[in-house]
């Protein structure tokens, strides 16, 4: 696997975008994702997308964060906001979601980050099991889903242990 940096309007990452918008479509019974997200949220130093290709170039699993500060919606000074996480369905299990996210915790990390939050659905269990088996915890909700009863947030401190 290669993970590069890439622009969230690169046309890879729409193309991978759009599966996961189709998939929490399927799995919400509603239009997918609906957090307001700029191509700039994800542009260094306050962010990054990052896009992981097999040995064929075909991109098969992505993430990104973005800088959030304390706001209205639950936020922190400091925050580094995970998403759109996905691997596509046949690359599942091979530890590429892993990958994708111990970069972008070192990535927020270097650029001066202190925790990475995100927020997911009871919907999406592979995601839950995921982030607690890397080290989140819950945290209180936050972001466009925070009043929504089949949202779970999560956060990990992402500063050096001492």
């Amino acid at each position: 696997m290669h993970i590069r940096r890439v622009s969230f309007d690169h046309p890879d990452a729409v193309k991978l975008n759009d599966q996961v918008q189709a998939e929490y479509a399927v799995r919400y019974g509603d239009d997918g994702d609906a957090t307001p997200m700029a191509v700039a949220d994800f542009e260094p130093p306050n962010g990054v997308y990052l896009i992981a290709y097999d040995e064929y170039g075909t991109p098969v699993a992505s993430g990104g964060w973005r800088a959030q500060d304390a706001n209205g919606e639950g936020n922190l000074d400091g925050d580094a906001e995970l998403k759109r996480m996905y691997v596509v369905d046949g690359m599942r299990g091979r530890g590429l979601a892993r990958r994708i996210l111990a970069a972008l915790e070192e990535d927020a990390r270097s650029a001066g980050r202190v925790r990475m939050v995100l927020e997911t659905g009871t919907k999406q269990p592979e995601a839950i099991a995921l982030y607690t088996s890397s080290g989140y915890e819950p945290c209180a909700k936050f972001g466009y889903y925070r009043c929504h009863e089949a949202s779970r947030c999560f956060a990990k401190d992402l500063r050096p242990a001492g």
